[in-house]
């Protein structure tokens, strides 16, 4: 008796679905000729207009010219004509340059077999060698400079926060106004001293610091322009120490450092304040580098960080993306040749960012002279990973941690966090495989011989070996 009434329960439960489905079916049987044939009605008509019509009168009029330009570059068109301002794109240049990718790990099979899998592999990092306090880490991944209220809200640079504790690494606070509870959560922090009216920083606020990092250049961002009225409202603004009606304006050099010959008494003064930490000091890779390692070095600073032209940005002009700047690649080999020759025995550490999206990428920049990879592209999407069904299809995911988007609010920062370790764990061992590929046990062991690369013009820059 109670099975029968358990089936009677159980086929009420499923009728419904059972009607629909065969309701649907029945639907799609009958309209599927319909369909067809409005499709076959619409195609005609296209492709008779289309093979007919002269070209001015022709949708085909754009096929030329997008074979001539891209649909970002209509895009970008568009929002010129539309608003007459100069527009901001977000997260760097979709510009190809000479990078990584043609350059391949090489083995010696017989010579050096690969180590077991369960072999540890040192990948600590010791960054300001030369500093009283230097900075340890425990990978060669660090979270890149993402400003809070400028780009981040409080959320996103919090979950970056927690993200490179549980990773042993550090987060950088990028250019904004200094936020406390993401100094509080990090374990190993990284305060910018910025071009900026708060950039001078606090006492209290280097004290949290483990390096200060002076930011004079980026990759895709000159830091020229002035925020709009408005970019900075609420607690960024409180935090920042501007008035409602004040707008942000950058300084062409660091606060304190009116002309070039202030240089010298600033690095002094910051050198006291950081209380043996590290110094380092941020430059957009340029033709002009090995000048600029001079001066930077002669001044004292421990740490170089180098921006390449593929560095990303929260929002920069098309211009200083795609058109300033020298590829990240270059900037690394000239960087490392040139401290090598003329600064031996100095212990600068090199850090370098811009496009880096992959563990092979990073190893490659290892074995090729770089010290640590500054990441904020991998990070930032990292952050948004199982968060996505809460910003898209009607806007980019981006706007999860963005300081100024109403949908920052749906961002759950445990999650968020949960991602960026997740992924940078990822491609930690990856690493890892590669080394014991290599049969080697730490970082430090990788040089560019244990590369070649498959093009004339890689094997010039870089001096590795071609393959014939």
């Amino acid at each position: 008796m109670e099975f029968n009434i358990t089936l009677n329960n159980a086929w009420w439960i499923i009728l419904p679905s059972v009607i629909l489905f065969f309701t649907m079916l029945c639907l799609v049987l009958l309209f599927k000729p319909i369909l067809r044939l409005m499709i076959k009605l619409v195609a005609n008509d296209m492709s008779s207009k289309l093979l007919s019509e002269k070209y001015t009168q022709n949708l085909a009029e754009f096929i030329p010219s997008i074979k001539r330009f891209s649909l970002l570059n209509v895009i970008e068109l568009g929002l010129r004509a539309e608003h007459g301002e100069m527009i901001m794109r977000p997260l760097g240049s979709p510009k190809h340059f000479l990078g990584f990718e043609n350059l391949m790990f090489t083995l010696k099979q017989m010579r050096k077999p690969f180590l077991h899998d369960a072999t540890p592999i040192d990948m600590s990092v010791q960054i300001g060698i030369k500093a009283k306090k230097p900075l340890n880490i425990k990978i060669p991944l660090m979270i890149s400079a993402m400003a809070y209220g400028m780009a981040l809200s409080e959320e996103a640079k919090i979950a970056l926060a927690k993200a490179s504790k549980q990773l042993g690494t550090v987060t950088n606070s990028g250019q904004g106004p200094f936020l406390p509870e993401e100094a509080k959560e990090a374990d190993k922090y990284v305060l910018q001293i910025s071009r900026w009216p708060w950039g001078a920083r606090t006492d209290e606020q280097i004290e949290t610091a483990d390096m200060l990092e002076v930011l004079m250049g980026h990759g895709a961002y000159l830091g020229t322009s002035a925020l709009e009225f408005g970019k900075m409202q609420g607690r960024a603004q409180e935090l920042s120490g501007l008035n409602q009606d004040q707008q942000a304006i950058p300084l062409p050099l660091p606060p304190g450092v009116q002309q070039t010959k202030d240089w010298k008494n600033f690095i002094k003064t910051l050198r006291k304040r950081a209380n043996g930490k590290p110094l380092a000091i941020k430059l957009m890779a340029t033709d002009d580098l090995e000048d600029d390692l001079s001066e930077a070095i002669d001044l004292g600073f421990d740490v170089i960080v180098l921006d390449g032209a593929q560095g990303g940005t929260h929002a920069s002009s098309p211009i200083t993306q795609d058109d300033f700047g020298i590829p990240t690649l270059n900037a690394l080999i000239r960087a490392r040749r040139f401290l090598d020759n003329c600064f031996k025995g100095k212990d600068i550490t090199l850090i370098i960012g811009g496009g880096f999206f992959t563990p092979g990428q990073c190893l490659k920049a290892l074995a090729l002279g770089a010290d640590a990879i500054y990441l904020a592209t991998v990070p930032l999407f990292a952050l948004v990973h199982n968060q996505t069904q809460k910003a898209i299809p009607y806007e980019p995911l981006t706007t999860l941690v963005y300081y100024d988007s109403p949908a920052k609010a749906k961002f759950e920062i445990e999650v968020g966090a949960t991602g960026v370790v997740n992924i940078l764990n990822s491609m930690v061992l990856e690493m890892e495989e590669a080394i014991r590929a290599l049969g080697k046990s730490s970082l430090k062991e990788l040089t560019p011989d244990d590369l070649v690369t498959l093009d004339r013009d890689t094997a010039e820059v870089t001096g590795v070996r071609r393959v014939f």
